[in-house]
C-alpha cells in the first residue's frame, strides 16, 4: 500500500508518517518544508498545495492520500488560506486519480447539544475560533463531494501536545458527537489519532461522512 500524506512535518502529520511507515507502508511525505533525508519507507516531497496541477502529480499512483494540513493556528488569515488550500489539495487528489481521500479537521464542528456545534459555544477559545471555523466550514464544502470516497476526522477536543497518552492502540469512534471517556473528557493522544487513521486506510468504515474519536 502506498499513502500520501500531505502536512507531514506537522503536530499531526508527524505522528501520521511515523504509524503508516511503522505499518510497513509506503509513505510520500509532502510538505512546505520537507525533511531532507529519506528513510526506510518513507519519501520526502516539497510541494504548494495551492498549485493544483503540481499536487496532482505527486498524488498520482497511492492508494490513499491523508491531509493534515493547516497554515498554522497563528496565522492571522487562518480562515481565508485554510478554505483556499483544502479545497486546492480536493481538487488535486480528484485530479490525480486518487479515489480515497482523508482529510483530518477540526473538533469544533462535533455537535455539543442538539443544534449546537462546539465552535459556536459560549465558551469555545477565541484565539483557535477562526480556523475551527473554517474546518467546520471546510466539511460542509466537502459534504457536496461525489466524486470521491472522502472522509473527515474530527479529533477530540483535547489533543495537543500536553496528552501524554502516548500510543495505547484504543479508541473509541463516534460520528457527529464528541466521544467522551468516564470523566466527561473528550480526549485522544496525537499518537491514537494516527492509529485511528492507518486503521481507517487499511480497513474502511467511514465513507462520505464525518467521523471522530476518543477514548
Amino acid at each position: 500500500m502506498k499513502v500520501a500524506i500531505i502536512g507531514a512535518t506537522g503536530f499531526v502529520g508527524t505522528a501520521l508518517v511515523t504509524e503508516f511507515a511503522n505499518r510497513n507502508i509506503t509513505v510520500t511525505a509532502i510538505a512546505r518544508n520537507p525533511k531532507e533525508e529519506d528513510s526506510a519507507n518513507i519519501t520526502n516531497v516539497k510541494a504548494n498545495v495551492l498549485d493544483v496541477d503540481a499536487l496532482a502529480e505527486v498524488l498520482k499512483g497511492h492508494d490513499a492520500v491523508v491531509s493534515a494540513f493547516n497554515p498554522g493556528w497563528t496565522n492571522p488569515n487562518i480562515y481565508n488560506d485554510f478554505i483556499a488550500g483544502a479545497k486546492a489539495i480536493q481538487e488535486a487528489v480528484k485530479k490525480s486519480g486518487v479515489k480515497r481521500f482523508i482529510t483530518i479537521g477540526g473538533a469544533g464542528s462535533l455537535f455539543v447539544a442538539p443544534g449546537l456545534q462546539a465552535v459556536d459555544g459560549p465558551d469555545f477559545p477565541a484565539e483557535i475560533k477562526p480556523g475551527a471555523t473554517a474546518a467546520r466550514d471546510y466539511l460542509n464544502i466537502l459534504k457536496e463531494e461525489k466524486e470521491l470516497d472522502w472522509a473527515f476526522f474530527s479529533p477530540a477536543f483535547e489533543m495537543h501536545q500536553g496528552t501524554k497518552t502516548g500510543r495505547t492502540g484504543h479508541y473509541r469512534l463516534g460520528l457527529e458527537n464528541p466521544v467522551f471517556n468516564d470523566e466527561n473528557r473528550s480526549i485522544l493522544s496525537v499518537e491514537d489519532l494516527a492509529v485511528v487513521i492507518a486503521d481507517e486506510v487499511e480497513n474502511p468504515k467511514h465513507h462520505q461522512v464525518r467521523f471522530t474519536a476518543g477514548y
